[in-house]
C-alpha cells in the first residue's frame, strides 16, 4: 500500500557544558515521505521556527564565525526569514548498484534500508519555493516522479494524478 507521511521534527536546545553531549540549537523541519513497495523517498523543509528563548543565542553564533546562520538569512523588520530543502532523498529496501551492504542501515520508516539523498537537489529543483507557491500537492507530485527515477516504479498517490483538479 502507498503511503504519504509528514513528521514534524521540532526546534530544540540541546545545548550542554559537556562537548561530547553538546548538540545545539535547531530550528523545526518538516519532513514528506512516500512510501511504496520499493521502498520510500522524502524531502526535508528546514523552517525558521526556532524556540523563542534560542534565536538570539543562535543569531550571535551566526555573527561570531562571520557569516549568517542559513535560517536567519534575509532578516526583514526583526523577523527572520528563511525556508529551505535540507533534503531530497530516497530509502530503498534493495541495495542499488552503486551502494554496499555496509550501506544498509537502521531505518525510522521500513526498519532497514539503504539510504541516499542531497540537499543541492532541493536547492537546484527550488523545492522549498516552489511548495511556498503551490502547496502541498507540489510536494507530492515531485516525490511521484522521484520515486519513479528512483525505483523505475509509478506510483500514484495525489489528488491531480488520481484525477483531481490541476492548478
Amino acid at each position: 500500500m502507498n503511503k504519504r507521511i509528514i513528521k514534524f521534527t521540532p526546534a530544540y536546545d540541546k545545548r550542554s557544558d559537556n562537548p561530547k553531549k553538546n548538540y545545539g540549537i535547531g530550528s523545526m523541519s518538516i519532513r514528506f515521505i512516500l512510501e511504496g513497495k520499493e521502498g520510500a523517498v522524502q524531502v526535508v523543509l528546514n523552517t525558521p521556527f526556532f524556540l523563542p528563548e534560542t534565536v538570539e543565542e543562535y543569531k550571535k553564533i551566526g555573527n561570531k564565525n562571520k557569516t549568517q546562520p542559513s535560517d536567519l538569512r534575509d532578516d526583514y523588520k526583526g523577523k527572520p526569514r528563511g525556508f529551505d530543502c535540507w533534503d531530497v532523498g530516497f530509502h530503498s529496501k534493495k541495495k542499488l548498484s552503486y551502494m554496499s551492504k555496509e550501506d544498509e542501515n537502521e531505518c525510522d520508516i521500513l526498519g532497514k534500508c539503504y539510504y541516499d539523498g542531497s540537499s543541492l537537489r532541493g536547492m537546484n529543483d527550488k523545492v522549498a519555493e516552489l511548495f511556498m507557491e503551490k502547496g502541498e500537492e507540489f510536494i507530492w507530485n515531485y516525490l511521484e516522479d522521484y520515486y519513479m527515477e528512483v525505483f523505475g516504479k509509478e506510483i500514484t498517490v495525489s489528488k491531480e494524478k488520481l484525477g483531481g483538479n490541476k492548478k
